[in-house]
């Protein structure tokens, strides 16, 4: 298949992508009935389009069969104009044996062969995390997407901060990867470190400008629309994205009184949903769609994550009800 690269690149510019997670119950199984309810609801929301299988949907904990059911629920309930990314890795364990890189590849293969397979519009390639210790590591990082890239879906980067699963990519390794025909931009979600942020977005404006920066920062979106994002891809987008999208409108069409405005209500709820220990935020949000009525409270469950307290639930609650998200009676 003949990609228009350009056209995709296209697309993506004031796009706006949740990052959507998977509805499990106390048992840890997939609840298919809130699957759906999902899809339904956000097919109804004025977003782009949703990436699976990403860290949000656990993509690299799911099964063959469970990624499929997934993808075509939502290809079921999305409009035909809504796009579907898809995460594409491997979750083994960081170790430069042959035996684990072979594993490690192999997966990562199996996951964009799918992708291409079931007709995803473009990949959101997983850090390599293998080769954070590696002393040629910069070779088989290149080397990694390369390979990814050979399915010839559309790439987009993933620069991920260490501490979430990321792996630092140097600027002359950015370099080389945005050069690739199958890359048509690159996902940045540096969290605390907005220098890192700054810097690449300065090299994609004066030397890949046709190259598209996609904003992963949950927790300073507004920010990072300022300092050179295009579109988004976040976990955050998977409650309330209207009031995002309305915020990123507002700032590309420098109605910047109302941008400020809205980002302030948008770090409010980015506040009490992406926080220490960062790995609830998964079941935070769906905590935030069950509340809302779109999926039950028994699917309301990320069987990988610490849990939610009953005090970060009345935190959300009180800002929900802050911010007039949430009526009385919900």
């Amino acid at each position: 298949m003949r990609q228009d690269w350009e056209a995709v690149s296209s697309k993506l510019k004031g796009a706006f992508f949740p990052a959507v997670p998977v509805p499990f119950n106390s048992l840890g199984n997939i609840d298919k009935e809130a699957q759906e309810s999902l899809a339904q609801y956000m097919a109804s929301q004025p977003v782009t389009g949703v990436a699976i299988w990403a860290h949000t949907g656990r993509g690299l904990f799911l099964t063959e069969q469970q990624r499929e059911e997934i993808y075509l629920t939502w290809r079921k309930n999305l409009r035909p104009e809504q796009w579907i990314i898809c995460g594409v890795g491997s979750r083994v364990r960081p170790d430069i044996t042959p035996q684990a890189e072979q594993r490690f590849l192999s997966e990562a293969q199996s996951m964009a062969e799918q992708a291409r397979r079931l007709g995803a519009d473009a990949i959101l390639v997983y850090p390599p995390t293998i080769y954070r210790e590696s002393p040629d590591a910069e070779r088989r990082i290149i080397e990694y997407h390369e390979l990814i890239g050979s399915y010839d879906v559309p790439l987009i980067l993933f620069y991920l901060y260490r501490e979430a699963g990321g792996i630092d990519y140097s600027l002359e390794v950015l370099r080389h990867l945005l050069t690739l025909k199958q890359v048509v931009g690159i996902k940045l979600a540096t969290l605390d470190s907005v220098m890192t942020f700054q810097d690449i977005c300065r090299l994609i404006q004066e030397e890949f400008p046709q190259k598209v920066i996609i904003t992963g920062e949950d927790r300073w979106l507004g920010y990072s629309y300022i300092i050179g994002a295009q579109g988004a891809l976040v976990g955050l987008g998977t409650i309330f994205p209207s009031l995002q999208i309305e915020m990123f409108k507002a700032y590309f069409e420098k109605r910047y009184e109302s941008f400020i405005e809205l980002m302030s209500k948008v770090d409010l709820l980015a506040e009490c949903t992406f926080l220490y220990p960062m790995e609830g935020y998964i079941e935070r949000l769906l905590y935030v769609l069950a509340v809302q009525g779109i999926i039950s409270f028994e699917a309301a469950h990320d069987p990988y994550g610490p849990g939610v307290t009953q005090k970060e639930k009345e935190n959300i609650l009180k800002i929900l009800f802050r911010l007039g998200l949430l009526k009385q009676n919900q």
